[in-house]
């Protein structure tokens, strides 16, 4: 990193625009799942998706429950992210939905690749210059949160070294996967023994596309810019899924006082700067209590740059930290007996204890509620201690800095303080829930506190989300990043060498870049808006390639009826143009023939014809509309063309199914003839 991260960082934790991105050492890469608009992945079943919620399962869809293991890596190691699901005491019930069989339920070994699939991430890898591995190997990822059967999700790598080009500045594609996507999470249900979690199985397999980029994101306002940019190539393949949930970001932010972070969840585009200037703020905001708290103690303080860490001294401080905050619980049910608190009483009801652990030296150091200047929540411990109690399954934890709060009195926070003796500097963290989950809840607040005097922990992170969307661009904690041991080889799926003339084949056929197609499409007499709403519902080839005229009138047939079948649409128009039914008709003929897959013009001109929508004859329409204007002559000499609007609904009720268009062009010429 260049020398100036060798400073302190500079900014106010209350203004995250105070902070200047080079100054911070900042590092952004950013990381894109893309489903794919074919079969799945490794069964040869259809990747559709079943609009369903755990109230609304069929009864007939079969149900099974598991409980995962931890298998070791391929080099005998066991993941760290693996190891920490599995003492979350978790068990899993599995909803096999109509899309779903025993590839999905890992009961049968799985197929190769679905060929479709991997000619879509070639594709991809191409349009990027990405360059392609000599043989796709399939790896196993071990996956421990219930969302693969298996255990783990199968992955494959299919290119590296390839290159974003945006208006900012150029980002490198280190590597670009094809791999299965999770399980649907419909619920989870807290028991006795621990969570149970319910997955719906339709989207397990889906096929897709894993972009990771270098660290090349210059700015935060750059990674909104980049994730759009990945987002359009692959759309430009034509053959990825659209809609919500079809496509995930995920970003790795640090700067050079804190450490790598996975975010998680950022779905709406717009949000991402926001998030990941949030992410700066509260790694600084770490790296400071940190020396704050070392400080305390008389430790030798971080240097503002992870790569001047001395190992030696680190291992030095984790000792004497865990010396100074030993993991032991105290159960303090007694001290409530008398607390009104209705959530704690109700605890109480179900068997709960209230355990407490004490954090010597913290007292105000854990941090109560407050905001930024644009109303997000400002970083503070607690949060970070809360995050990782709720890991453990437990809604949360009480500490002693937001205390007296919750119907916890005064009272009642002596009593705990007496009970674990504790000095005025000192703080505490209570936890209700059965004893052995809070138990684990406290460990973990315990190891996290530890952690506060050191740099943040490399971990996965979620954007806090409320009611659909990002509650203020804040995040919490997920479970630690992965390493390297949860990759082994995949023997059940053969190897797929890509051959030269593979390859050539992909690249000879590359799809038309946005670019191109709008470029196709200002050619013809489309407006500007027209062409922008062809190009973002991916319709210019319906527009091009199933009618004659290149018109606004077949545009705008298309766009407003999306669901029909072009060739349907194209006969429909046909017979409007040929005059045999009026414009109002169309909308009812495309209603009517709207399920078919194609139609004759002699179907619509007889069901023209059936239901009155036939266009008058035009001297006939000229007579009627004569007969009107000279039977309110004095009407029209007196308005003029203001006669216009009154007459068109007289002359329209007087020939019902004449095109409206029409009868405007017939009206307008008598009323200048007689007025």
């Amino acid at each position: 990193m260049a020398d100036v991260v060798r400073q302190e960082p500079e900014g106010d934790v209350t203004d995250a625009s105070t902070f200047d991105t080079h100054q911070l050492g900042f590092m952004c890469g950013i990381e894109v799942h893309q489903q794919l608009a074919t079969g799945k992945l490794h069964s040869r079943q259809p990747s559709a998706l079943y609009d369903v919620t755990i109230e609304t399962v069929p009864a007939t869809w079969p149900r099974y429950a598991r409980k995962l293991r931890l298998a070791s890596g391929e080099g005998g190691k066991v993941d760290v992210a693996a190891r920490f699901e599995k003492q979350r005491n978790r068990s899993f019930v599995y909803i096999q939905s109509p899309n779903s069989g025993l590839i999905e339920l890992d009961e049968s070994p799985p197929l190769s690749h679905d060929t479709e699939a991997l000619n879509v991430a070639l594709t991809v890898s191409a349009m990027l210059e990405a360059k392609p591995v000599g043989a796709v190997q399939t790896m196993r990822k071990t996956v421990v949160d219930g969302s693969n059967t298996s255990g783990f999700q199968r992955t494959s790598l299919i290119s590296t070294d390839g290159v974003l080009k945006t208006k900012t500045g150029d980002v490198g594609i280190d590597v670009l996967c094809l791999e299965e996507d999770s399980a649907r999470k419909l619920d989870s249900i807290s028991t006795e023994h621990g969570e149970q979690v319910i997955y719906n199985l339709d989207r397990l397999g889906v096929p897709l596309i894993e972009i990771a980029t270098s660290p090349d994101v210059q700015s935060p306002e750059h990674a909104k810019e980049t994730a759009m940019a990945l987002g359009l190539v692959l759309r430009e393949t034509r053959q990825v899924r659209r809609g919500l949930g079809s496509i995930r970001q995920d970003l790795n932010v640090s700067v050079a006082c804190g450490d790598r972070v996975e975010i998680k969840g950022c779905q709406d585009l717009g949000w991402i700067p926001r998030i990941v200037q949030l992410e700066m703020v509260r790694q600084v905001h770490m790296y400071r209590l940190a020396n704050e708290l070392r400080s305390d103690l008389s430790l030798t303080p971080l240097p503002p740059n992870r790569e001047m860490d001395d190992l030696v001294v680190e291992a030095e401080v984790a000792n004497l930290v865990a010396d100074h905050i030993p993991i032991q619980f105290t159960d303090v049910s007694p001290a409530f007996v008398s607390c009104n608190s209705k959530m704690i009483k109700q605890g109480f009801e179900k068997g709960f204890t209230m355990l407490a652990i004490s954090l010597p030296g913290f007292a105000n150091k854990i941090g109560s509620k407050t905001f930024d200047i644009e109303n997000a929540q400002l970083p503070r411990l607690g949060r970070e201690l809360a995050g990782a109690a709720k890991l453990a399954g437990v809604r949360g934890v009480f500490h002693s800095d937001e205390l007296p709060a919750y119907g916890i009195e005064k009272e009642h926070v002596e009593s705990v303080r007496e009970e674990l003796n504790l000095t005025p500097s000192d703080a505490f963290v209570l936890c209700l829930a059965p004893d052995w989950q809070a138990r684990l809840a406290l460990e973990s607040v315990g190891l996290r506190a530890r952690r506060a005097f050191h740099r943040l922990p490399q971990e996965v992170r979620n954007v806090v989300v409320k009611k659909g969307a990002p509650e203020d661009g804040t995040t919490t904690p997920m479970r630690p990043l992965p390493g390297g041991a949860r990759m082994y080889p995949e023997t059940d799926v053969p190897t797929i060498q890509i051959g030269k003339e593979t390859w050539q084949q992909i690249r000879e056929n590359l799809p038309m870049r946005h670019d191109e197609r709008m470029n196709r499409l200002s050619k013809t007499e489309l407006s500007e808006d027209q062409c922008k709403q062809l190009l973002s519902r991916e319709l210019d080839d319906v527009f091009f390639d199933h009618h004659a005229t290149k018109s606004k009138a077949w545009a705008t047939l298309i766009l407003e009826h999306e669901g029909v079948h072009p060739e349907v649409l194209s006969c429909i128009l046909s017979v409007r143009e040929q005059g045999a039914i009026t414009r109002e008709g169309i909308e009812q003929a495309a209603e009517h023939f709207g399920k078919q897959n194609q139609v004759t013009t002699q179907e619509v001109v007889r069901y023209a014809e059936e239901h009155d929508l036939v266009p008058a004859d035009v001297a006939d329409l000229e007579s009627i509309v004569e007969n009107i204007v000279l039977e309110r002559i004095d009407f029209v000499k007196e308005r003029g063309m203001g006669a216009m609007g009154p007459l068109m609904g007289v002359v329209m009720g007087a020939c019902p199914g004449v095109d409206g268009k029409e009868v405007s062009t017939v009206l307008r010429a008598m009323i200048q003839r007689h007025s």
